[in-house]
């Protein structure tokens, strides 16, 4: 499986893959491309960070369930659109008396959705960019080679000289480390605003 890993790069061939044999691996790909982002949504309506990851692992688990009983065609549209109806019902959950007055203001329309997602990835990327910064010199090199020059893991070991498992261990590694260093970052930038 490891193999065919490396050469999908679309969501598209992921839900293609899922559907094929209903094997949840794919979808954990999937979703674990999107989790910043799904965080940062969760963060903008739910203001609290805990409560933001605890929305984000009741999405994937949502996610999980729905793809199994529909298909999808626009996988990230549709991502955040659960993402952001979830944390309405959590935010009408906590403040019953409010809730009309909170769903008129945050009715939103298709426009203003995409403005809201162009700015989350680029206040994501951003922060990545600057996150990559405190990785060690061989996990920025594989992360930056393996999801942003889309290189394959054998393009990887020609260009660095890294076996297999060194590729492998520094993209994990590299991916691990920059999650927690972003989610830092997310979370300073979000108390430096209130």
């Amino acid at each position: 499986m490891a193999k065919e890993k490396e050469h999908i790069k679309t969501d598209e061939e992921l839900l293609a893959l899922f559907y094929a044999d209903k094997n949840n691996y794919w979808l954990g790909i999937l979703l674990e491309r999107y989790t910043l982002l799904m965080l940062g949504v969760c963060l903008k309506y739910l203001k609290n960070v805990e409560d933001a990851k605890d929305a984000v692992q009741q999405v994937c688990t949502q996610i999980i369930a729905d793809l199994k009983r529909h298909e999808v065609q626009h996988f990230k549209a549709w991502l955040l659109v659960v993402t952001r109806n979830h944390c309405l019902m959590q935010y009408r959950k906590k403040d019953t008396k409010n809730n009309l007055e909170f769903t008129d203001n945050l009715i939103v329309e298709d426009a203003q959705i995409n403005k809201e997602e162009r700015w989350l990835k680029e206040v994501t990327l951003d922060t990545i960019k600057e996150s990559m910064n405190v990785l060690i010199d061989a996990q920025r090199i594989c992360i930056d080679l393996f999801y942003l020059q889309e290189k394959s893991y054998k393009e990887i070991m020609a260009s660095t000289g890294f076996d297999f498992k060194q590729v492998k261990t520094h993209i994990q590694n590299g991916k691990r480390n920059l999650k927690l260093i972003v989610l830092q970052q997310l979370i300073n930038q979000k108390n430096s605003i209130q």
